[in-house]
Parts: C-alpha cells; sequence; structure tokens
C-alpha cells in the first residue's frame, strides 16, 4: 500500500469508519472496470455520508464511481480515471411504502429481487424484470438503464420513477420530483439520471410508482419459416384490441441458447421443455386477466398466427410461462456466457422497421463468419449479440466490421443504436454509444451543472462525459 492510498484511506475512515473502508488488492480487483482498479473502497450507509465522501473526493480530486452488485460494470467507455469506488450496498432499506395509494421510497442499494418479494406480498410489482435479477440493485438497474420483457406494456423506469434523491458531483443532497403520481412541485430532473451510469449524480433514495399483479397469466409460442412472418404476427396485434404484457421474437439459434448450462446456471428455474425451434423465428407474448379475457387472447392470438403462416402454435401455463419469462429476461447474461467475446448491439427503431434491420444485421453478421443470436422486443428494441468462437484480433477486426455496419442500418431507419458490452480491450475500435448523433454538447452542459469537477464517472457516458 502506497503512502497515498494509507492517507486517503486514512481520511476516508475517519467519514465512515475503518471498518466500512477496504484497501486489500483482491477486493480492488472484484470493482476493475475495464482493466482500471480504485485505489480504495467505501461503503457508507447513509446519504450524508456520501455527501462528505464526495466533498472529500472534490478536495482531493479524486474520480468517484458508484457500484452496487457490479452486474453491469462492463457497460459504457472505460473511465480516464478511477481512484473511489462508492459501494452502495449498506443503503438497503424500503423506506416508505403505501400499498393503497401505489407509491414506493427505497434506497439504491436495495437488491431488486428483494424489493420484488416484499411487493408480492402485497399483491403488486416493479416493471423492472431486468436481467441479472438474482443479484442486481434498484440503483444499479436505474443508473444503467435496463429494461426488461415488460417495456411493452409498463414502458421504461422514466415512466414509473416519481422522483429521486441524489447527491451532485459537489456533495450537495438534492431532490427532484415528488412520492405521488401526479407530483407537479418539480421539474424532472431526476429523469437525467436514468441511464447515465451515474455520471451526474449519486442516487441515494428513489420513489416508485407500484403495480398490481396480474390475476393470471399464460403464455403463447408460435414459430414461423421467416423472420417476415413473425413480424407480420406482431403487426396483427399492434393492430388489434389485444395489450399483451410481453411480445418478443427471438431468432433461430436461441432455443439452444436458453437449453445451454449458461442459461441453467443464470436462471433457477429448470426448462421442462421448450417450443422453440433452431430453425425458426419464434414469437413469444405473455398475457393476464381472468379465464373470460384469457380465453379470447387464446382465440384470438391462434387466428393471428395461423393467417401468418405459423409451423407450430404452444399455449405455455404458469409454471413454462415462468421459465420461458425467466430465459428471456436473461437474454443478455445467457449470450455474454456464450462466447468470451459476446458483442451485444442494442438498437431502437420504429416497430415497422424491426424486421428490415434485422435482415439487414443478419446479412452482416453472416458476410463475415460471425455467429449471431436476436431478441426484439416488439416495441421496437433489439439486441444482436454477434458471438465469435474465437477472441483474438481477427475476430475483433470482424466485429468491428460487423457491427458498423449494423449500427449504420439503425442509423438510416432514423433510430439509435449502442454496444452495452464487448470485450474492454476492443471498445477503442467499436462505437460504444453509437454513432454521433450531436446529443455531446447538451450533456456537457447538464454535466458541468451537476458536476463541475467531473469527480462523477468520468469517462464512461456518452461523449466521454
Amino acid at each position: 500500500m502506497t503512502v497515498a492510498t494509507q492517507t486517503i484511506a486514512s481520511r476516508l475512515a475517519g467519514i465512515i469508519g475503518a471498518e466500512n473502508v477496504f484497501v486489500d488488492p483482491a477486493r480492488l480487483a472484484l470493482y476493475e472496470i475495464d482493466g482500471k482498479r480504485p485505489s480504495a473502497i467505501a461503503q457508507p450507509a447513509t446519504a450524508e455520508e456520501i455527501a462528505e465522501l464526495v466533498k472529500f473526493a472534490v478536495a482531493e480530486k479524486l474520480a468517484v464511481i458508484p457500484t452496487g452488485a457490479r452486474t453491469k460494470l462492463a457497460i459504457g467507455l472505460p473511465p480516464r480515471q478511477y481512484d473511489l469506488a462508492l459501494d452502495m450496498t449498506r443503503l438497503d432499506r424500503i423506506v416508505s411504502y403505501d400499498p393503497g395509494d401505489l407509491t414506493l421510497s427505497v434506497e439504491a442499494g436495495l437488491p431488486l429481487c428483494k424489493l420484488q418479494t416484499a411487493l408480492a406480498e402485497h399483491g403488486q410489482f416493479l416493471p423492472l424484470a431486468v436481467p441479472f435479477m438474482a443479484r442486481t440493485t434498484v440503483g444499479g438497474t436505474i443508473a444503467s438503464g435496463m429494461e426488461g420483457p415488460l417495456r411493452h406494456s409498463y414502458g421504461t423506469a422514466r415512466d414509473y420513477v416519481l422522483g429521486m434523491e441524489f447527491v451532485t458531483g459537489q456533495g450537495t443532497l438534492s431532490k427532484s420530483g415528488g412520492r405521488v403520481v401526479k407530483n407537479v412541485t418539480g421539474y424532472d430532473l431526476h429523469k437525467l439520471m436514468i441511464g447515465a451510469l451515474g455520471t451526474l449524480g449519486i442516487m441515494t433514495k428513489i420513489n416508485f410508482r407500484t403495480f398490481p399483479q396480474p390475476r393470471s397469466s399464460r403464455g403463447f409460442v408460435a414459430t414461423f419459416s421467416t423472420s417476415a412472418r413473425a413480424f407480420d404476427m406482431r403487426r396483427r396485434i399492434a393492430q388489434s384490441p389485444l395489450r399483451p404484457m410481453t411480445l418478443d421474437i427471438l431468432s433461430p439459434r436461441a432455443a439452444d441458447l436458453f437449453a445451454g448450462e449458461a442459461a441453467a446456471e443464470i436462471t433457477s428455474n429448470r426448462m421442462i421443455s421448450s417450443p422453440l425451434s433452431n430453425k425458426h423465428w419464434v414469437l413469444t407474448t405473455g398475457f393476464a386477466g381472468n379465464d373470460v379475457l384469457l380465453a379470447r387472447y387464446e382465440t384470438d392470438l391462434r387466428k393471428m398466427a395461423e393467417e401468418s403462416g405459423a409451423e407450430s402454435i404452444a399455449i405455455l401455463d404458469k409454471e413454462h410461462l415462468q421459465q420461458a419469462w425467466a430465459r428471456k429476461r436473461e437474454f443478455v447474461p445467457i449470450a455474454l456466457a456464450a462466447s468470451s467475446a459476446a458483442t451485444i448491439v442494442k438498437m431502437g427503431v420504429l416497430p415497422s422497421q424491426l424486421d428490415a434491420v434485422l435482415v439487414k444485421a443478419q446479412a452482416y453478421a453472416e458476410n463475415y463468419a460471425v455467429p449471431w443470436v436476436a431478441m426484439a422486443r416488439g416495441c421496437g428494441v433489439v439486441y444482436f449479440a454477434l458471438l465469435p468462437t474465437a477472441r483474438d484480433e481477427g475476430a475483433r477486426t470482424r466485429i468491428s466490421q460487423a457491427a458498423d455496419q449494423i449500427q449504420a442500418t439503425a442509423s438510416s431507419v432514423d433510430g439509435h443504436s449502442t454496444i452495452p458490452w464487448c470485450p474492454s480491450e476492443w471498445k477503442g475500435t467499436l462505437r460504444i454509444w453509437g454513432p454521433d448523433r450531436g446529443a455531446s454538447s447538451p450533456m456537457q452542459k447538464i454535466k458541468k451543472v451537476f458536476d463541475p469537477q467531473g469527480i462523477l464517472s468520468p469517462g464512461r457516458f456518452v461523449g466521454g462525459l
């Protein structure tokens, strides 16, 4: 341990106690981001302690990166500087919860699965069914902007985060929004924090709107010989009165991905049987309601599938639906486990453009001899996983060329794209935050307001913020 590290550790201990400061190399390695390790780890327990830690970091010109369960540290660009890892997991309380008012306030370090269990006791839930569900924290989920299958019907966190408390890059405790659904007392500054990777502020408490759990649910799976037919059914559903909870389309080879050992380790639900096919495109949708509504869904979906040329149709009961649900939710970590060089391109396009974008992405991947698998949400989001069999220079070159053309395809239809996951040593040659859309200048101004010294997660966000 260097003298500088000893001094930092001593100063941190004076703020939060020596038992909550760590500098041993083995523990520091757990917080590494793209090859960079912090000099120390601090585990505060209150927002006030976080504010004091940030003030200390400003005075000493230390770069601070907030973390939770560390499941999404790979997202974003490498940090320019990384001195202090701020472990938020001691802030793990449900601060207030009013089931009758459907409102909730929680600390950022609370495990998401623990929160969902508490809500289930009151017949409620949050639509945050996201990847890494068994480990992720509420704050990490919001800071990374992660979404899951329920985005199709419930939207993103921006639609049900009511307010937030956070610490700015100057160590100031701040609030935005409120605790009630119809709050009009403040600006929606908290929405800027969603997906910003902790570059604008350190979230300490988040207020949500909660939702009643569905009474009963079913799943519907249809296989198609071509993507065009699968997306034709998506179009039919969109034009119908039906409003399913989830609507996802899986490419061929998703069956092997979901049946592999990695999927079994990542998801606790054992897959008893699978209606998926490695030779077909598969449309999966989940719906909920009373017995009459469930019967209506099944009848209408069968008719739509047949009209779109489905090869097979299956109805999933609650048990099988949970198994399939878990694997769709965990598509990203399962794909990452399938290849040591997995590179995932995330695209957002108009739903009407989904098939065209996927057809071109498939052609680019195959042109560069890169194995691939894709999942498209019916609302217009695509996760296109490039899964090379090697992690060498040749693979990097092919991935770079394929990813560049895939991202250009999204841009050509006024969509956007990012590469949330790829080998860290490849980030210098990939467009991690997508083609330049002219957003860096406004974001620089916002960064100056929230973090004038640039100490919060420097370099990780769009435009190197």
